[in-house]
């Protein structure tokens, strides 16, 4: 079976990072997979970059052009919204790769123009890791729906008209991939409910298949040596929040966890408690938190990662909208609990009391409760950290995943 599959990236970012797991899981399982990718960081030769001196060139303005269009809107919010305008090489390219099924992933950045999809002659899957997909540009839509009949007067764009780029970039996609026999695969519940509520997706069969983990690679490490390696204190409850842009990003939901810390500081939990904060480097003028915190930075490692999840007590992930957390995912793996807000793909992921806490939707009082109730009990803690490490092992370890997705290729190709 040979298979192509497209994403902008090949390691870089949590799309591109589940990608590749997928990519890798169903080559060990007899599929003949090529990763094709705008931007190519490994040496693996399996995945297929840009070509050429002008090729690579183009590729570095491409996200540049596509977000061109966007400054008409003076006043849109500091968040991502892709139009899909800039013309690509992509069908030329899935041609001579001569696939049986194109399975597409995250594909903004300029890399994939909405208008191409009509021009694939194989059975198509793609796998959602956001909501751009269905709406009129924006990634994750802010909780305004208007996807679901047709985008116009965009609160991302604030653009005050009905006929904005957003009911234009719908309108592109309805017309362009009506006749387009798209099997879409949503990685949470949630996202497949978006999917199917969508003007874009609803007359489409939509599947659930979750990210995979290499659970081989992903696993508990003894909390003292992984402390010990991190430079870690050994007394003291960890907490982690990770996430790309972790402290500026307003979606992955810092201005949440702040106050529940210093609410857990008031109460003393600071003398016995520290803040790891993955993917922001300290400020030049940190915030006082009532404990202390440590900045680690992106990493660029998988093995700085496992220790630092088999490090802490508990992963903290109090985003306000999000699918399937390669973090929350990761951090269960390596038996560390989580404590998140009930939304999106969280209940996928997170049994509540079992696995870690579900805290009410942006209530901080709740999420300072879920972090205590799941460091103040050792022996329960224990038990958190085991159910967290099972439940990866039985809904996401990669052979599992990889073996869904040879199974609905053999499904549509029938």
């Amino acid at each position: 079976m040979k298979v192509v599959l497209l994403n902008t990236y090949d390691i870089q970012g949590g799309a591109a990072i589940a990608t590749y797991r997928l990519h890798k899981g169903l080559r060990k399982y007899g599929v003949k997979s090529k990763l094709l990718v705008q931007y190519k960081r490994s040496d693996d030769f399996t995945v297929v970059g840009t070509q050429g001196r002008v090729e690579r060139i183009l590729s570095y303005f491409r996200p540049y052009l596509d977000a061109l269009v966007n400054r008409v809107y003076r006043n849109k919010k500091r968040e991502l919204f892709s139009a899909a305008l800039v013309p690509d090489f992509l069908a030329k390219k899935i041609t001579k790769l001569n696939p049986q099924i194109v399975h597409l992933f995250w594909v903004a950045g300029g890399f994939f123009r909405v208008e191409t999809l009509k021009n694939i002659q194989v059975p198509v899957v793609w796998t959602l890791h956001d909501m751009w997909p269905f709406t009129g540009g924006c990634h994750y839509d802010d909780e305004c729906g208007k996807f679901k009949n047709h985008c116009g007067n965009c609160p991302i764009l604030n653009s005050g008209k009905d006929k904005d780029l957003s009911h234009l970039v719908l309108k592109r996609k309805l017309e362009a991939w009506d006749q387009v026999p798209i099997v879409v695969v949503a990685t949470s519940y949630w996202l497949a409910d978006m999917a199917k509520a969508s003007s874009v997706f609803k007359d489409k069969r939509v599947v659930v298949i979750p990210n995979g983990i290499d659970t081989d690679k992903y696993k508990p490490i003894d909390k003292a040596v992984s402390r010990q390696t991190w430079g870690l204190p050994l007394d003291k409850n960890l907490v982690l929040f990770s996430a790309f842009s972790a402290t500026s990003d307003k979606r992955k939901g810092n201005q949440f966890l702040v106050p529940a810390l210093e609410s857990m500081a008031r109460e003393g939990w600071g003398e016995n408690t520290e803040l790891v904060i993955i993917g922001a480097s300290e400020p030049e003028h940190p915030a006082n938190l009532g404990m202390k915190v440590h900045y680690i930075g992106n990493l660029g490692d998988e093995i700085s990662q496992i220790l630092l999840y088999s490090a802490v007590d508990v992963t903290v992930a109090p985003s306000m909208q999000e699918n399937l957390s390669n973090t929350v995912m990761e951090s269960l793996a390596c038996g560390a609990p989580v404590v998140a807000f009930n939304v999106g793909g969280m209940p996928d992921l997170i049994d509540h009391m079992s696995t870690g806490y579900l805290a009410r939707p942006f209530e901080v009082d709740d999420l300072a409760a879920g972090i205590k109730w799941v460091v103040e009990d050792k022996n329960r803690h224990g038990l958190l950290s085991q159910a967290a490490r099972k439940s990866v092992l039985e809904k996401y370890a990669l052979e599992k995943v990889s073996n869904q997705y040879i199974d609905l290729y053999q499904d549509i190709l029938k």
